[in-house]
């Protein structure tokens, strides 16, 4: 067993930068927390400065350290886990990106993807990479990059430039330029990727036109401590970085979704449903994807169905910063408490399309059912019961995929918070929502892989050590419910049509 007790968990996200020190027992030891601005240059278009992110990052680093009272001599492993899709090039000679980061929200290939529908390739894709034609993913973003970036294409045929998603920025900044890496999970977000081969795509690369030269090499996302190559360099100290995972897939095994048919709920930015479905890669008839959810060092890959919600806290975010209806994002459960219910509104925020089970790029948001008294009360309330609806569309295709129902959602982030928005999940699904008693799911799934990697723990006692905190058992009727959800549907669709 390694001496040293600590596992540090980096973990990137749209909004923030976060680095969070575990002890032993997989508590929280330290924490540290940094803001970083997106940038909206164009309509639909979303950005990141990646020398920002790095800079946010690295003081969180610091922040998290001195908070827990240790140095990076204490830490048995780094486990890092990001923000997925987003998509950044950079020269391998300065280190400097040639262009800013595009985000995963980003939607300006969205007419690129749409063609590549159109064209017949949605077929190869699905069955190479469990993904759908849509510029959520890395692959139509890096081939935007590599046309209008002067000398961008060139340089990456000659391996001068370098492709990643966020944890590849993160560890060639750590390990000063010697590891270009990403893990398999981040990978198989690219559209790129074959997750049946787990190897880049030929196939793919030339339908995007993308040279091999700019790839990072892929590692299963739980290893055992390597050579100097992946060291990070804290100080002076050499930190070996033995974890690495997309936040989703991070979240799945942080949650001890370990077997088959367990299933996880991310209420962030987005909400993100994965369902754990062992060794087989599913392939959905209900415009899910399918998609890795790890690989422990030599065993074999794990997969998982998934399905994203683009808008969940975004949507209470826009009351906060659009609307100025609430002063900060924890008045909104207040402020929908006021009303006993919406009064007929819905409000669908499709700002940047839908996502599954649609995949609609040009649906956009409404505000339906408005009367001369609704009130701020009324489209708070729907804002937090867009995020539930949204989320009940993804759980029942993935149930419909699995053909058996989930026994119970176990669900984490941002809007576990809120007791209104959990108690309306529970009511929609009829079933049990199960906020886990550690929040921090993503950041823990980051740790609990190094940790198995460097040697401090097991998967079972990942898996028995996880504890429940608050949990909503459903209060409403399934006819009421059904109800709802029709109503639901009927909004929905009036963004799809006012186009």
């Amino acid at each position: 067993m390694n001496p040293k007790r600590h596992v540090l968990a980096i973990d990137q996200g749209t909004t923030s930068s976060r680095a969070i020190v575990f002890d032993e027992a997989r508590n929280i030891a330290g924490l540290g927390q940094r803001e970083h601005p997106q940038g909206y240059p164009h309509p639909g278009w979303v950005e990141h400065d990646a020398a920002q992110i790095w800079t946010t990052q690295l003081a969180t680093i610091t922040e998290a350290l001195g908070r827990a009272g240790i140095g990076a001599r204490d830490l048995a492993a780094i486990g890092i886990t990001n923000q997925r899709e987003t998509t950044l090039l950079w020269n391998r000679r300065t280190g400097r990106p040639v262009a800013p980061a595009i985000v995963w929200q980003d939607r300006r290939t969205a007419q690129r993807c749409a063609g590549l529908l159109a064209d017949g390739h949605g077929g190869l894709i699905g069955a190479r990479t469990g993904l759908v034609p849509d510029s959520y993913f890395s692959a139509s973003k890096l081939e935007w990059l590599l046309q209008n970036v002067p000398g961008a294409r060139d340089g990456a045929a000659r391996g001068e430039l370098a492709f990643g998603t966020i944890d590849s920025w993160l560890i060639w900044n750590l390990t000063g330029g010697r590891a270009h890496v990403t893990d398999i999970s981040n990978a198989s977000r690219t559209m790129l990727f074959n997750i049946h081969t787990g190897d880049w795509d030929p196939e793919l690369l030339a339908l995007f036109d993308i040279p091999r030269p700019c790839l990072p090499q892929v590692l299963p996302c739980c290893f055992a401590p390597a050579d100097a190559k992946l060291m990070a360099d804290l100080n002076g100290t050499a930190v070996p970085i033995t974890g690495i995972a997309g936040d989703q897939q991070a979240a799945l095994f942080g949650q001890a979704c370990l077997h088959p048919g367990m299933a996880k709920n991310t209420y962030g930015t987005g909400c993100f449903l994965l369902m754990n479905t062992g060794a087989s890669a599913m392939r959905s008839d209900h415009h899910l994807l399918a998609t890795v959810a790890w690989r422990l060092g030599s065993d074999a890959t794990r997969y998982a169905l998934e399905g994203s919600v683009f808008v969940g806290g975004a949507a209470v975010q826009w009351l906060r910063d659009g609307l100025g209806v609430i002063a900060d994002s924890d008045a909104v459960e207040p402020l929908a408490r006021t009303v006993p219910d919406t009064d007929g509104v819905h409000f669908v925020p499709a700002f940047t399309g839908l996502g599954a089970p649609y995949w609609d790029a040009r649906a956009r948001g409404a505000l339906v059912g408005l009367t001369r008294g609704t009130t701020a009360g009324h489209i708070a309330r729907a804002t937090l019961e867009a995020i539930a609806f949204q989320s009940t569309d993804v759980l029942n295709a993935m149930q419909a995929d699995a053909k058996h129902a989930v026994r119970e959602l176990r669900v984490d982030g941002g809007g576990c918070r809120n007791a209104l928005l959990m108690q309306f999940q529970a009511d929609l699904l009829g079933a049990p929502v199960v906020c886990a008693r550690q929040a921090e799911s993503t950041a823990l799934g980051a740790a609990a892989l190094a940790g198995v990697g460097a040697g401090l723990w097991t998967q079972a006692q990942i898996a028995a050590g996880w504890q429940a905190g608050p949990t909503y058992l459903p209060r409403m009727t399934r006819d009421e419910a059904g109800a709802r959800l029709q109503r639901w549907a009927q909004a929905v669709a009036s963004t799809r049509t006012f186009q």
